[in-house]
């Protein structure tokens, strides 16, 4: 189960398909993970009911994506680097980009101040915004709302990607499917963009001029 995880196997049923069982025998195993710390539910912000399951250690997300897959390369003198070389895509997207996703979540929490996302942070999650002239739905990877339920930013996190004016127009359209929908605060809901590579100078030009935030790792680490 752990490792169904860590290959991005989130919700209940995914799990279940992925070990080979109903899913209405997992709830015991799993709350003995959650329990022991080794799992964590998060609810999605956008659709009552539903949840995503996520490893809490990156050292078992790093093993699952790097090492096991490569038991038999590793196990070769000499072959480390060569290793590394072929699992570095696997362990950004598998390992660095959520451990960034829950950073930034982390910081939206506890150190952000009131500024940044208009009111004060009482929840902070993500979850998916469903699309349904595309044909397909979003991601909200920093969904903060105040003590009273409303909207007060949506934010997108990316670890190894400058951020440009796509991510800003990703986060405009969620935000009008989210308007769309009567959800609170929606309408004035702020627009941030967290990024470990940096922002385009246009996005910065963009943020001069009051369009959404950006929060690089400076900010990051130095809080507030």
């Amino acid at each position: 189960m752990l490792a169904a995880v860590a290959e991005g196997h989130r919700t209940r049923g995914a799990i279940a398909r992925f070990v080979g069982r109903r899913d209405d025998a997992l709830q015991h195993p799993l709350t003995v993970l959650e329990d022991a710390g080794l799992l964590r539910r998060q609810a999605d912000a956008f659709r009552t009911g539903r949840s995503t399951v996520h490893v809490t250690e990156p050292l078992i997300s790093f093993y699952h994506a790097v090492m096991r897959p490569e038991w038999t390369r590793l196990e070769r003198p000499g072959q480390a680097e060569t290793v590394w070389a072929d699992a570095r895509a696997r362990f950004d997207s598998s390992v660095l980009g959520p451990h960034f996703e829950q950073l930034c979540r982390t910081w939206a929490t506890r150190f952000a101040d009131d500024a940044t996302h208009g009111g004060r942070a009482a929840a902070v999650g993500s979850g998916v915004v469903n699309d349904a002239a595309r044909r397909r739905s979003w991601e909200v990877d920093v969904a903060v709302r105040s003590a009273d339920g409303r909207l007060l930013s949506l934010g997108e996190a990316k670890w190894g990607q400058v951020m440009g004016m796509d991510h800003l127009d990703r986060l405009r359209r969620i935000q009008q499917l989210l308007v769309a929908q009567d959800r609170e605060g929606a309408e004035r809901a702020r627009l941030v963009c967290f990024s470990g590579a940096g922002f385009t100078d246009e996005l910065r030009a963009a943020e001069r001029d009051g369009q959404l935030t950006c929060i690089g790792l400076d900010r990051l680490y130095a809080g507030g």
